[in-house]
């Protein structure tokens, strides 16, 4: 008996149901925000590669509780507001933190104002978000989202413990202007991908799973290097793209390419 009615508690459409749904990707909320402040404390431990690792943790959780609330039509105003604060310390504060004591923090007071330059933007860009969600289609993004931003940094950090090996005369300026332009991006009105409307449907569904297993192979085979390839070539796509539609429309209104079509008609 007890058994039965536990299962009919959690029939379909009853509150504990509903309540369990909304869980889920709350949970997954509550795990970014432990890899963000776990990133935290390593920043402070002087332990940069954990930090950097923690952060891509968390943006993992941050596409799972994304993912499981339109999955389990759980979105709600709370799951939104609790997901932002949660990225702004996930990929605001930790990431700032980690590029001032990584890089930074022999630049004095200079140091400190780009690191909160970086995560003021940060704020902005999540409450931008936040105020024109309903007003998006979903296809693009206005402005670099600050996952991706997180991203860049934390794969940095990889990718130079691994392979490059900055020196310190090099790194200060190289971080500087990678976090100047990562502020930029995240606060400007250049359009991003979301990849939301990708179609899995015929033949495309083989050719993204190809290309899915030729990524993952990749990533598999040279992490430290692919990781920040994918991350800065994905916050480079934006501007590109502006670029080639600046020049597509200035080609188009008086480029070369246009010419005049003769008329047949005889002249008076």
């Amino acid at each position: 008996m007890k058994t039965a009615a536990f299962k009919n508690s959690f029939a379909k459409g009853s509150k504990q149901r509903k309540a369990a749904m909304h869980l889920i990707p709350n949970l997954f909320t509550t795990g970014n925000l432990l890899c963000g402040v776990y990133a935290i404390l390593s920043v402070f431990n002087g332990d940069y590669l954990t930090a950097a690792i923690a952060i891509l943790v968390a943006m993992v959780f941050d596409v799972l509780d994304g993912k499981s609330a339109r999955l389990t039509n759980s979105t709600s105003h709370f799951g939104l507001e609790y997901d932002s604060l949660s990225d702004v310390v996930s990929f605001g504060v930790a990431p700032g933190l980690l590029i001032y004591s990584w890089a930074l923090s022999g630049q004095g007071s200079f140091g400190v104002a780009v690191m909160f330059a970086y995560v003021a933007m940060g704020a902005v860009r999540l409450a931008r978000f936040n105020s024109t969600v309903t007003q998006s289609d979903g296809k693009y993004f206005t402005g670099l989202a600050i996952p991706a931003a997180a991203g860049v940094v934390a794969s940095l950090v990889v990718f130079d413990h691994y392979t490059v090996r900055m020196g310190a005369d090099v790194k200060p300026i190289f971080v500087l202007i990678v976090t100047l332009a990562l502020s930029f991006l995240m606060v400007s009105t250049i359009k991003y991908r979301s990849f939301k409307d990708l179609k899995f449907k015929g033949h495309q569904q083989i050719t993204y799973l190809v290309w899915g297993i030729l990524t993952l192979m990749m990533v598999a085979a040279w992490p430290q290097v692919m990781l920040f390839a994918i991350f800065a070539g994905y916050a480079l796509m934006g501007p590109v793209e502006r670029l080639f539609w600046l020049v597509a429309q200035a080609m188009g209104k008086k480029g070369p390419g246009k010419t005049e079509v003769p008329s047949l008609e005889p002249k008076p």
